[in-house]
């Protein structure tokens, strides 16, 4: 498995790739990375049409397990992407925002 550091990651983040959230609507809604986007994992497959495949994409979960196989999967398939080490949870657990509701873009909270 392919990993971003979760440091590496927040010194990039935003900007630096696309961002997608695996996790499941309900997990997304009660908390996320700003800026990442809802892909549920078992959507993944049906919607690679919606990530560029010219930028990095960088998966994140709730702890990283989901995040490393859908990566594993999208490098598969030639996107060059990474799993967020330790995903949201060590994100807010580190002391950074999470953003709640259904819109990545909504205000933190």
């Amino acid at each position: 498995m392919s990993e971003i550091s979760l440091a590496q990651f927040a010194a990039t983040h935003p900007g630096a790739a696309t961002v997608i959230d695996v996790r499941q609507p309900q997990e997304y809604v009660t908390g996320h990375v700003p800026g990442s986007l809802l892909v549920p994992m078992t959507e993944l497959s049906s919607r690679l049409g919606e990530l560029d495949r010219t930028r990095p994409v960088h998966v994140v979960c709730a702890s990283g397990n989901r995040s490393g196989a859908m990566a594993d999967f999208l490098a598969d398939l030639g996107f060059e992407a990474l799993s967020v080490a330790g995903g949201v949870t060590a994100w807010a657990g580190s002391g950074r925002p999470l953003v709640t509701g259904v819109r990545p873009s909504a205000a933190a909270s």
